[in-house]
C-alpha cells in the first residue's frame, strides 16, 4: 500500500521534470537558431565584402590601365601631329624651291630665246639708209614686264591670280615669244589648283603650237600626269611614249621612261 502510494506520487514528479526539460529544449531551439542565423549572415557579409573589394580592385586597375592607354594615345597623337607638320613644311619648302628653280630656268631660257636685250637699240651707223622707220607691232619691254608680273604671282603662290594673268597675257600677245611660257605656266597654276582639265588644255597648246620650244617636253609630261590623275591610264601611257620618242634627250623623257617601267 505504501509502495503504491509512493509510486503514484513519484510519477507526477517525473512527468513535471520531463515537462520542464521539454519546455527548456523548445525555448533553446530559437536561441540556437538565432545564433546560427547571425553566423551565416556574418559569413555572407564577409564573403560579399571580399568580393566587393576584389571587384573594386579590378575596377581600379582597369581605370588605371585605361588612363595609361589614353595618355599613351595622346602622346602618340602629339608625335604624329609633329611629324605631319614637319612633312607639310618640308613639302611646301620643296614645292617653293621647285617653283623658284623653274622660274629661274624660265628666265634663262627667255634670255636665250630673245637674243640681244630688248632695250638694245641699233646704232645709227647700222641702220640701212633706205630703211623707213616704222612703229613696232608690239612693245617687248612691256610684254616682259607683264610676263614677269604673272610669274611673280605664281612665285608668291597666288595661283588663281597667276593663272588669270597668264591666260590674259596669252590672249593679248598670241605672237609673242613669251606666249609659250605663258601657256606653260598657266597649265602649272591650274594643276596646282587641282584643275587637271584646264592644265591639260594649256600644256597641249604648247605641245601643238610650239613643239620645238624648250618647255614642250615638260608640258607633254604634265599632260601625262593629268591624264593619269583623271583615270585615263591608256592616254597617259601614250603621252609618255610620245615624249620619249619626240624628246629622247630631255630630262622629262628620263622621267617618262621611269614611269613607263611601273
Amino acid at each position: 500500500m505504501a509502495s503504491g502510494q509512493l509510486s503514484g506520487r513519484a510519477r507526477p514528479g517525473l512527468a513535471g521534470a520531463l515537462a520542464v526539460g521539454l519546455l527548456a529544449a523548445v525555448f533553446a531551439l530559437p536561441a540556437r537558431a538565432g545564433l546560427l542565423d547571425d553566423d551565416e549572415a556574418r559569413r555572407q557579409i564577409r564573403d560579399l565584402s571580399i568580393k566587393t573589394n576584389e571587384r573594386l580592385d579590378t575596377l581600379s586597375k582597369g581605370q588605371i590601365e585605361l588612363a595609361n592607354q589614353i595618355q599613351a594615345l595622346r602622346e602618340e597623337n602629339a608625335r604624329l601631329r609633329g611629324q605631319v607638320e614637319t612633312l607639310t613644311y618640308e613639302l611646301e619648302s620643296a614645292r617653293k624651291r621647285q617653283q623658284d628653280f623653274y622660274v629661274d630656268l624660265d628666265g634663262r631660257l627667255r634670255k636665250l630665246e630673245q637674243g640681244p636685250s630688248v632695250d638694245a637699240k641699233p646704232s645709227e651707223e647700222s641702220k640701212p639708209l633706205a630703211e623707213t622707220p616704222r612703229k613696232p607691232a608690239s612693245d617687248p619691254a612691256a610684254e616682259t614686264r607683264e610676263y614677269e608680273s604673272a610669274l611673280n604671282l605664281f612665285r608668291a603662290n597666288k595661283l588663281k591670280e597667276a593663272a588669270a594673268a597668264f591666260d590674259t597675257f596669252a590672249r593679248a600677245h598670241p605672237e609673242s615669244t613669251l606666249t609659250p611660257g605663258a601657256y606653260y605656266w598657266s597649265g602649272n597654276a591650274h594643276y596646282a589648283l587641282r584643275d587637271c582639265r584646264k592644265a591639260s588644255e594649256a600644256h597641249r597648246v604648247v605641245v601643238t603650237k610650239w613643239p620645238a620650244n624648250a618647255k614642250a617636253p615638260d608640258a607633254l609630261l604634265n599632260i601625262a600626269v593629268c591624264q593619269q590623275e583623271l583615270g585615263d591610264s591608256k592616254g597617259a601611257r601614250a603621252s609618255l611614249e610620245a615624249l620619249v620618242a619626240k624628246y629622247p634627250d630631255s630630262s622629262a623623257a628620263g622621267t617618262a621612261r621611269q614611269r613607263l617601267k611601273k
